[in-house]
């Protein structure tokens, strides 16, 4: 019978000639380290609903979704019309334009900490411009992340994101002396670790929901506490919403965990398919970054970017809350409801040998190890076997015509529908048998 490998390979030939060429030009023949897996990635042609194709004709259920970006699918009609309506006023301004402030009003509406709102053009840049805001209001240095948080690429932030945590993720970092990381929901252990460091405590940055790290919630008793800890410390609490952020209810998680963020860090679905990245801000926080009112030596320098607030983006942002908005009730009630039962029937399949992590429609499979029962933490994570997770994706993506990106959670857009997740058990329970 043949492997995985061997089916994947014939039916990817022309991906596999692609990706060669790809090679020649690119850093290991791609521009997003986690986009490549082995033997090679398949070449994408197109995309629409829940549908990917790739050049060699293949389609594939996806559960990547474009980093976990496109809550409607691909190519969604609600969101491409008012695209092209837009397309012949022009794509590109580099001026103040209308639709980023019925955008913004959009958002403010649905997030409250919005009181003043930055656009940039990447997650990595909107966690970068809320780490210097808390340090300049703060007047402090160091910030706190999680063990296994992912907030991008910023220098700032890219330590003990991959086990083991306490090695170095880069060459080439600088200052990490002003980074440290305390562990997810541990609370009397995290406390101890900011106690060391509370008198240059600028703020703690953390995801309610780890995506990177494992899709893991945040209890909320862990977060109230670490906010406690922060507010009274005189530091600011920053959530990383990026991923979180209008996936399971129109707007942000935080609301109904009742917390009192002072930044709040949005990107992915409130961008619509197009690249965003928003810094969220309590007034007082966020003035610090007027120019018109603060000198060089007492502001807060966060940009945009040549491209940040273009008029794609924004009218693809606002076409995406607006129809959030106007059918709410349909979309996360439906999503919710799927990734609900992908998790539970998943589990069942496995019989006890896995632990399934997430929440509403983001779901991930956790292999159990000797020792591991369940997964509350990025080190739970790392320690379950990850290389027949890995395998478990990729004999999806060969067999069953299924793409999960491989090592990653599963994000439900409401594209999917209930034969869909029938398929992911049906697949994973024939995975399940193989093991036996």
């Amino acid at each position: 019978m043949p492997s995985a490998i061997d089916i994947y390979r014939k039916k990817t030939r022309r991906s596999a000639r692609i990706f060669e060429k790809s090679k020649r030009y690119h850093v290991n023949g791609v521009s997003h380290n986690i986009r490549f897996f082995k033997p090679y990635p398949f070449v994408t042609k197109s995309a629409k609903g829940k549908t990917i194709s790739d050049v060699d004709g293949n389609r594939y259920t996806d559960y990547w979704m474009g980093h976990w970006s496109l809550i409607l699918g691909h190519a969604a009609s609600p969101v491409a019309n008012l695209v092209k309506k837009q397309l012949p006023s022009c794509w590109m301004h580099g001026t103040v334009n209308e639709m980023t402030v019925s955008f913004s009003e959009v958002i403010q509406n649905a997030v409250p900490v919005a009181e003043k709102i930055r656009y940039v053009s990447t997650g990595t840049e909107a966690t970068m411009y809320a780490v210097r805001t808390a340090r300049a209001v703060t007047g402090k240095k160091i910030i706190a992340k999680i063990d296994g948080g992912w907030h991008g690429y910023t220098t700032d932030l890219l330590k003990s994101v991959n086990w083991p945590f306490e090695q170095p993720e880069s060459r080439g970092l600088v200052d990490e002396s002003h980074i440290i990381s305390i562990p997810y929901n541990d609370l009397e252990k995290s406390i101890q670790i900011l106690q060391t460091v509370k008198d240059d405590l600028a703020g703690v940055i953390i995801e309610p929901v780890l995506g990177g790290g494992g899709c893991i919630p945040a209890t909320k008793e862990y977060l109230i506490g670490i906010q406690e800890f922060v507010h009274k410390n005189n530091s600011l609490f920053l959530l990383d919403e990026i991923v979180t952020g209008f996936r399971f209810s129109f707007g942000c998680i935080y609301p109904s965990m009742k917390l009192d963020p002072d930044i709040v860090t949005l990107g992915k679905i409130v961008g619509g398919g197009f690249p965003i990245g928003v810094i969220c801000g309590k007034e007082d926080v966020m003035k610090t970054s007027n120019t018109s009112n603060h000198t060089k030596l007492d502001r807060t320098y966060i940009g945009g970017g040549t491209f940040s607030a273009n008029p794609i983006t924004m009218t693809s942002g606002r076409a995406m809350l607006q129809f959030l908005k106007k059918n709410s009730n349909q979309v996360y009630k439906k999503i919710n409801s799927l990734g609900e039962t992908a998790r539970k029937e998943i589990a069942k399949t496995f019989d006890g040998k896995v632990a399934m992590t997430g929440m509403g429609s983001l779901f991930m499979t956790h292999f159990l190890e000797d020792g591991i029962n369940e997964v509350r933490d990025a080190s739970d994570a790392a320690r379950c076997n990850t290389e027949i997770l890995h395998r478990y994706h990729f004999e999806m993506i060969a067999k069953d015509g299924i793409f999960f990106l491989p090592g990653k959670l599963g994000a439900i857009s409401y594209a999917h529908n209930k034969s869909d997740i029938k398929d992911v058990v049906e697949a994973s329970s024939r995975f399940a048998a193989s093991l036996k």
